[in-house]
């Protein structure tokens, strides 16, 4: 089956854009009010609130690391391998969300332990996924 595979990488997409969504409409209110003319956006938000600096870091994240976890999701469901990845889908997808939402909501110390250990869940998964999905090509090209 697999759906946990297709619906993490769906969901994976899809929480980058809402990241996007919320941080234009965000972008588009402080336009609106003439708080920060149209062309006055940095790509890290600079010089607007910490909560829009860290939106545009949770976002960058996503973008960043989806061609990675994202591609090997797409490997698995395009060999048919999904079995592979099918497993721990669900983690993968859990731990992304709570990286990015510990980030919108604080820096603190803890917050920043908490985050890091969601993003080291990310990389053991896909670290896991990427060795389970070589070693299956090379076992089914040696046979």
């Amino acid at each position: 089956m697999t759906l946990p595979t297709i619906f993490t990488l769906t969901a994976f997409i899809a929480w980058a854009l809402l990241l996007l969504v919320l941080m234009a409409i965000m972008r588009s209110q402080l336009v609106l009010r003439g708080k920060v003319p149209a062309n006055g956006f940095t790509p890290d938000n600079a010089g607007l609130s910490p909560f829009m600096q860290r939106l545009a870091r949770a976002h960058a994240n996503c973008v960043e690391s989806l061609p990675v976890f994202g591609g090997l999701l797409l490997v698995a469901i395009v060999s048919d391998r999904t079995a592979i990845t099918d497993p721990l889908a669900y983690m993968f997808l859990a731990s992304r969300l709570i990286q990015s939402l510990v980030h919108l909501v604080s820096t603190s110390p803890t917050a920043v332990m908490v985050r890091f250990a969601a993003f080291a869940t990310q990389i053991g998964i896909g670290l896991y996924w990427a060795f389970q999905l070589l070693s299956s090509m090379l076992a089914h090209s040696a046979a």
